[in-house]
């Protein structure tokens, strides 16, 4: 699940919301159009798309060019064969991460193809330059078989220190990113699970500070069993929430113990309960939290009138929500929402958290994103929202734009690295601050 600003645009452009008015030196324009015109190309010097590449070493010479290719670069090649690692200090290979698709759930558009969902990637590539300056290349694999799937990425891992899974459907996700990370010595993450699990754990441990509530000791329903809600329910557990705690619901009501639905031999068996609650609306009486990561208008007011004192609704489905926050507050006026929506207070945005991690990881030649890099950067987001003066039932998460997030949450999830053993270079915090700062720096003139 990516709940990016493009995704609300594509969800927009296919008509199931009213068409946002951008305004341009020509007036008022659809968001439909407004987006066809910028990505296509504006002038003759210009391409259509929004990245290109750029030589970062001077080329103005013969000895230049010799240096660069023939007969110079035959130098460092011998050197990483020898010495593979030497491949970060002559390559740009500790800099590139692949942004890759087969296009099976591409935003809230589905199954599209992998050439559709190429604007999807391209984007994806602009957050991680324009926010943490990592080079990302979108590589869109017209392959639905996992296992080919698969051999198809780890054969191109030479050249990337990191790997970004995007827009991969479930099932089929959850045995795609397990092979990948037991198979490759670089970072593997789908961020349709993990960056959205860290930025709805950070959320949600704001929201239960504001109502007074700990994850230890709240009930929670999700709605939901797909690649997101399981990464989610997954990190929360480890943060502290109590399994015997969580309902899950999918389209046939509860997961319990002995349903014997479809599917339910698979990821769903984890989050099985003995339980009498069959219906969403069982399941959400006295509930203090609901994380709906499945589909639209599915919550009833009645459903929220039902929960517990002061709850807390994280209704993620895009564009539309499982309910929306005007119908939670009106039924519950102490109630807490977030959404996947930039319309609304609290939007829940993966880009809060993939390019810093990545940073971080890739900083610190870290051989995975594992669980304390994870929950580094969920405890980052969250303290950064409660150091700021508007931090509130409306403010529980850091803003996109925010200055501070690559020097916090790469610097924390860099010390969760070399803390939990998973550094492969030297690493001295001062000296890393200072780095992130400069880079902060240049970031914020382009």
């Amino acid at each position: 699940m990516s709940t990016s600003a493009p995704q609300m645009a594509a969800a927009q452009a296919t008509g199931s919301e009213q068409q946002q008015q951008f305004v341009g030196a020509d007036g008022s324009v659809s968001l439909h159009e407004a987006a066809l015109s910028y990505h296509r190309a504006r002038h003759s010097d210009d391409i259509g798309g929004k990245i290109e590449i750029h030589v970062t070493k001077p080329v103005g010479s013969q000895d230049d060019l010799s240096l660069a290719y023939s007969p110079g670069v035959a130098v460092p090649c011998l050197e990483i064969e020898r010495d593979p690692a030497l491949a970060y200090e002559y390559t740009a290979k500790g800099n590139l991460v692949a942004v890759i698709t087969n296009g099976t759930a591409v935003l809230g558009l589905g199954n599209i193809g992998a050439l559709a969902g190429k604007p999807v990637m391209e984007g994806k590539a602009v957050l991680f330059k324009r926010f943490a300056g990592i080079d990302a290349f979108d590589i869109e694999i017209d392959e639905t078989d996992p296992q080919k799937l698969i051999n198809t990425i780890a054969s191109l891992h030479p050249t990337f220190g990191g790997i970004n899974l995007e827009d991969i459907k479930a099932p089929e996700c959850f045995e795609i990113e397990r092979a990948l990370r037991a198979r490759l010595s670089i970072p593997v993450f789908h961020d349709d699970q993990h960056g959205t699990a860290i930025v709805v754990a950070a959320g949600l441990i704001n929201a239960l500070h504001l109502q007074g509530k700990s994850l230890d000791a709240v009930t929670l329903v999700c709605n939901g069993a797909g690649a997101a809600a399981n990464a989610c329910l997954e990190l929360l557990v480890s943060l502290g929430a109590k399994k015997s705690h969580i309902t899950v619901c999918d389209s046939k009501g509860v997961i319990y113990t002995g349903r014997g639905a479809k599917g339910d031999d698979g990821e769903k068996a984890a989050w099985a309960r003995d339980t009498a609650a069959r219906t969403l609306a069982d399941a959400l009486a006295g509930a203090d939290v609901f994380l709906g990561l499945s589909g639209p208008g599915v919550v009833s007011q009645d459903m929220v009138r039902s929960m517990a004192a002061k709850p807390v609704v994280f209704a993620l489905a895009n564009p539309e929500p499982e309910i929306r926050p005007e119908l939670v507050i009106a039924a519950s006026r102490d109630a807490i929402t977030a959404t996947g929506r930039s319309d609304y207070p609290n939007q829940v945005n993966n880009a809060l958290c993939f390019p810093y991690l990545f940073r971080a990881a890739l900083d610190v030649g870290a051989p995975q994103i594992n669980e304390d890099m994870k929950k580094a950067a969920v405890l980052a987001l969250a303290d950064l929202a409660r150091e700021d003066a508007a931090f509130s039932k409306d403010k529980l998460l850091p803003t996109l734009l925010d200055k501070r997030l690559l020097q916090t949450v790469s610097l924390r999830v860099a010390q969760a690295a070399v803390d939990s053993g998973s550094a492969r270079r030297p690493f001295d915090a001062e000296g890393y601050k200072g780095r992130l700062e400069q880079l902060a720096r240049k970031l914020a003139r382009t």
